[in-house]
Order: C-alpha cells, then structure tokens, then sequence
C-alpha cells in the first residue's frame, strides 16, 4: 500500500456516518448537522428534466458534454460575474466538483520535477491533499485562522514555496468555516500565478449561498490565464446525488483537462446534463433555496450567542464555524452534544490547529433547527 496514504486519517464524512449509524441503532433521534448533504428536494423542474432526457437506447456520453449544458453554464457565468467564456473552449461539465478537484494534480504535477508541490490552505476540504498524494505530489497547507481572517495570502508563503508550486487551490466562499475573500487577495494570487507560472485552482461550489448583501467573486473576474474555476450544483440547486458540475476558464487547461478526463470515463450521463442545463439556466430555485438556508442560520445563530457561543465566518456557504467553550475541545465537545442527538463534525476534521471549532452544516429542517435551538447544552 502506498504509504503517505496510510498514513491518512480516516475520510472524515466516513466518520460522521459511523457516529449516526451508532446514534440511531440506540434509538437517538439524530439531528444531523455533520455532513453537508442538505435535505431540501431537489426541484421538481429539475428531477423533471432528467426524467424526460432519459432516452430509450443508452449510450456513452461525449467527453466535452452537451453543447447545450455548455451554453447553459456560459449563460450563468455571464449572469453571475460578468463573464465572457467561449462554451466550446473554456467549460468541460464534470462530475460535481470533488472528483475534478481530485483529479486535478494528476493532470497538473509532474513527478519528479521541480514543481512538484500542491498548496492549499488548512483548514480544507480533504479532497485537495488526498488528490495530491494519488498524484505522487508533495502539500504544502498553508496554516489559515481567525487572526488572519482564514484568508489566502501569497505574501504570507515563502517564495520558495511557490516557485515550487503547480498548483495552488483557493477555496472561497471558505469550507468549513464560511469567511469570504478579499478581491485585493484574487488580485495578489493572478499576479503570483503570473510571476511564478502555477495552475491556480478557485473551488467556488458555495459561491451561490451568501447571506449578506455582497455576492462572492469568482477568481474568474479577475484573470483567466493559467485559471481555473470549478462550480458544482450539489448545494445550490440540491443535486447532490446527481454528481455535476463544471470546470471553466484558461481554455489551454479546459483543453488539457478534457484530454486526459476521456480516459477517466467521468463526463455526467447525458439525462444529468440536461438537468443540469436547466439548473443553471434557472435563478429562481437557487435564491429560494438561499432563502431557506438563510432562516436555518437565523434560528441556529440567535441560538448559539444566547447561550454564549462565537460564532466566526459563516458569511457565506453551508455552514456554521462554532467556537467551542473554553473548558473543552471540539472532539469532546462533538461528543456531548451526541448525548442529545446534535451531530456535528469537530474542526480537527479539518486539519491541525482546529481543536477549538466545530462544523454545523444547514442540513436540517427549518423545524428541525428551532427544535435543535430549545435543546442545545448550555455551556
């Protein structure tokens, strides 16, 4: 077996799951706020849309997609960030946003080679330093936290670090903990990407759930160049179980990309992309669905600071970053709150330095969120 993967924890949402299962099997009623997977229906129009692409003879589907998938993610593009992008040059549809990401360094990274180095901020969705050790690449994770605002920075890396880099990831709106970043950031890493040469990587599947009056960007406005933005409908559009999403930008990359993905066999079934088209063509489910994630975080935000908690972040994306009080850690902390049935995924979960937060994912009901709000422990 390969060693640095052994050497990996377990998958963290595995370890959720297992705690659920044990929650349940004692006859606990869960309120599941650990893994990300919200439990709102998938729009109608949506599931509709699958339902009548599904064709009576099933083929293979092509590898750059649906033109109309691709047409349809330019539309959004556009709509969202004023982006000019050429359908045919510059998205490639993929299977949500995680398999991208994982495949990423394996496309990207040369072994051996002097840039032979994935970076990445910690804390971090796993995916970023599990793609890069199956690609045989080194990671630098670059410590991110409250006193920084969990944001970015090239300045703060040596030169060293990213002279050696092929590919940065950014992850903004940030999982787990919500913070935004800053446009003068975009604009510092376009400039480090341009002066160092590293494929620079924006994940940006929360980008479509914010709670205040200012969208999030995407890396996209800011250069395209040696850019790449994926995107994913899982949360926005509550097509988790669908695995789509798109990756777009320097049509070198998305030309690369599409290359070597034939090979991999992970183009979306063609009855997923017309959903998909249709998904992202379509505004008005998504700022319902922002709307209802918008009330669960009212009712869990009014709940925690009535009881003394912090809560950090959580401007924008699923979830709720929750500091944890002084007598405890999040592993102990996750654990008494399994003693009432709350579920939720401790920050260590995430990487080094994260022992004082949790996670709470806006997986619940509404009613499910004021039921939560009347039982949560005081401190």
């Amino acid at each position: 077996m390969n060693e640095r993967l052994r050497s990996l924890p377990p998958y963290p949402m595995v370890r959720l799951e297992q705690w659920r299962r044990e929650l349940v099997a004692q006859g606990v009623r869960v309120h599941d706020f650990g893994t990300g997977d919200p439990r709102e229906p998938t729009p109608a129009l949506l599931r509709q849309a699958m339902i009548d692409a599904v064709p009576e003879i099933s083929q293979y589907p092509n590898n750059a997609g649906l033109p109309a998938l691709r047409d349809a993610v330019a539309g959004y593009l556009r709509r969202r960030f004023g982006l000019e992008v050429d359908p045919a040059r510059q998205v490639l549809p993929t299977m949500g946003s995680k398999e991208a990401l994982f495949h990423l360094p394996m496309t990207f990274v040369q072994i051996p080679s002097d840039k032979d180095l994935v970076v990445y901020g910690e804390p971090a969705y796993p995916v970023y330093e599990i793609g890069a050790l199956f690609a045989e690449a080194w990671t630098y994770a670059v410590p991110l936290a409250l006193d920084n605002g969990y944001a970015m920075d090239p300045e703060r890396l040596p030169e060293s670090v990213l002279r050696r880099a092929a590919v940065v990831f950014l992850n903004y709106p940030h999982n787990p903990t919500g913070f935004p970043l800053a446009s003068e950031l975009y604009t510092k890493w376009v400039e480090a990407r341009e002066e160092f040469g590293f494929v620079l990587v924006s994940d940006e599947c929360y980008v479509d759930l914010w709670y205040g009056d200012a969208p999030p960007r995407s890396l996209l406005e800011f250069g395209q160049k040696g850019c790449l933005a994926l995107h994913s409908l899982s949360k926005r559009s509550g097509m988790t179980g669908y695995r789509s999403g798109f990756l777009a930008g320097d049509p070198e990359l998305v030309a690369q990309c599409g290359r070597f993905r034939a090979s991999m066999g992970t183009t979306p079934p063609e009855f997923v992309q017309a959903a998909a088209a249709l998904a992202w063509t379509d505004d008005e489910h998504v700022e319902a669905r922002r709307g209802v994630f918008g009330e669960k975080r009212a009712v869990l935000l009014a709940a925690l600071r009535e009881r003394g908690l912090r809560v950090h972040g959580s401007e924008a994306g699923l979830y709720l970053w929750v500091e944890v009080p002084d007598d405890t850690n999040d592993l102990d902390y996750a654990a008494r709150l399994r003693e009432v049935g709350i579920l939720v995924a401790p920050g260590s979960f995430f990487g080094k330095g994260q022992e004082r937060f949790v996670r709470l994912a806006l997986v619940p009901s509404v009613d499910d969120c004021r039921a939560v709000a009347a039982t949560w422990p005081r401190s």
